[in-house]
């Protein structure tokens, strides 16, 4: 079945709109007004006549709008109706497509607004989740010091290795590199104003009391966090936590505790040897670059390198490890029955860890150098 005539009078051409339009016709009526707007877009002038439509429905009523509206886009379009009652309806269709239009114009703030409340209310919500879920970690490791016979040394001791002794290989690269770029970039500086020799202040001190823990603390945040997400929201996925539940394990006890105390002593040990890795790199660029030798350089350590700076770095690391063992771990419990979720919230995870870590570093600097440490 036709929907469209073309006819030519008198150089005019007439696209004449024939036969019954319904929703059941929908999509040959829009193949066939395709063909005629790639084929008519460029001519000037054209006549629509709507006449001899029959029964014209609200679906095809929209389509007859939108195939008019784009003829208008690049021509001079003449209508012709003399149907009263159709053209009340086209006019009712018209008013109603753009008084929607104009709700959508005037929604986009408000969805902008809506999105942004939503975020706060979720941030708000995670927000106490994750007190809920600290302060039972900390009631599970009352009970842990009430009743040692429930610690798991077994899996503290595997978690120790897993976090702390497979992460050295990456810690020993990264703070290598951190070392050697701070003392290449203070070199530089330094050589210009003939003070060579405060380049051992600058890395033993920036090292010690903030680049070793701070980037530490990052790459186990990137990798032992994001792990701990993984394991217990794969362990919800098979429902093995509900095995567990159902059999009596206390979750906290048994999978939160151990990851937590096991980051909790590596992460200074961890911490401690990205301090002596850093300071190597620096000593490394430091005989090369300025001809400060290996001797000189660590007589100069020991004379301005103070205790305090080292253990002021060390004493950042508890802090750190239970921030990010406490995200990993709450986040895995978020997990939902979906394997896209176990992705989700360890990105998640990961981000919230480093973003704490961060924060909770300046927070340190801040008090530190308020009570002149």
């Amino acid at each position: 079945m036709k929907y469209f005539n073309i006819n030519t009078e008198n150089q005019n051409i007439v696209i004449e709109c024939i036969n019954k339009w319904s929703m059941y016709d929908a999509k040959n009526i829009s193949n066939e007004i395709t063909d005629i707007i790639r084929k008519y877009q460029s001519v000037k002038e054209l006549i629509v006549d709507i006449n001899n439509l029959k029964n014209l429905d609200t679906a095809s009523t929209v389509l007859l709008y939108e195939f008019l509206d784009e003829l208008k886009k690049t021509s001079n379009v003449q209508i012709l109706d003399n149907k009263d009652k159709q053209k009340k309806f086209i006019k009712f269709v018209q008013d109603s497509i753009a008084e929607e239009k104009g709700k959508q114009h005037i929604m986009r703030p408000l969805n902008f607004i809506e999105r942004l409340g939503r975020y706060a209310i979720d941030s708000l919500r995670d927000f106490w989740l994750f007190l809920a879920f600290t302060g039972e970690s900390f009631s599970s490791l009352l009970t842990y010091i009430l009743h040692p016979s429930n610690i798991r040394f077994k899996a503290i001791v595997k978690n120790i290795q897993n976090a702390g002794v497979n992460a050295v290989p990456i810690i020993i690269l990264t703070s290598f590199l951190v070392g050697v770029v701070v003392a290449y970039q203070s070199a530089v500086q330094l050589q210009k104003f003939g003070a060579n020799i405060f380049i051992v202040d600058m890395i033993g001190i920036s090292i010690t009391r903030e680049l070793a823990p701070l980037i530490t603390a990052i790459v186990v945040a990137g990798r032992s966090g994001s792990s701990y997400t993984a394991q217990i929201g794969a362990m919800k996925i098979t429902r093995e936590l509900d095995a567990m539940d159902s059999m009596g394990f206390n979750l906290f006890e048994f999978l939160v505790l151990p990851r937590v105390i096991a980051l909790m002593i590596a992460l200074p040990l961890l911490i401690f040897f990205a301090d002596i890795v850093g300071i190597f790199g620096g000593m490394v660029v430091a005989k090369y670059q300025i001809n400060i030798s290996y001797l000189e350089f660590i007589k100069r350590l020991q004379s301005v390198l103070a205790l305090k700076q080292l253990w002021i770095g060390l004493a950042k690391g508890p802090i750190f490890a239970l921030l990010i063992a406490s995200i990993g771990c709450f986040r895995g419990f978020q997990v939902s029955s979906s394997t896209e979720s176990i992705g989700k919230y360890t990105t998640i995870s990961v981000v919230n860890a480093i973003f704490l870590v961060i924060a909770c570093d300046a927070l340190f600097s801040i008090i530190l150098t308020k009570l002149g440490m």
